[in-house]
């Protein structure tokens, strides 16, 4: 059975920095990538950021370029988002997925997601 376990969401001021962790279990990493996405409230659950598994590749959202990096601890099969700089807008349930090995399409495993607030 394929879980991914979230955590290191909270509450942080703006220009504060978090790290989330996405934990997997149940498949074989190395043939797969992680993705992070986030879901506002009344808003689309967007893609944030992914880190291939084939080459360690990685993708990044505009709006997150330059503040945001993903990471992979392939020994401990977790996935880091290491967020700094945050934004009022970063506020948002971050979830992660596994996407197939080149980012390109989630294959329907997500976590349960961890609460980033950031506040003025």
């Amino acid at each position: 059975e394929v879980q991914l376990v979230e955590s290191g969401g909270g509450l942080v001021q703006a220009g504060g920095s978090l790290r989330l962790s996405c934990a997997a279990s149940g498949f074989t990493f190395d043939d797969y990538a992680i993705g992070w996405f986030r879901q506002a409230p009344g808003k689309e659950r967007r893609e944030v950021s992914c880190i291939s598994s084939s080459d360690g590749s990685t993708y990044y959202a505009d709006s997150v370029k330059g503040r945001f990096t993903i990471s992979s601890d392939n020994a401990k099969n977790t996935v880091y988002l290491q967020m700094n700089s945050l934004k009022l807008e970063d506020t948002a349930v971050y979830y992660c997925a596994v996407l197939k090995s080149d980012c390109s399409d989630p294959t329907g495993s997500w976590g349960q997601g961890t609460q980033v607030t950031v506040s003025s």
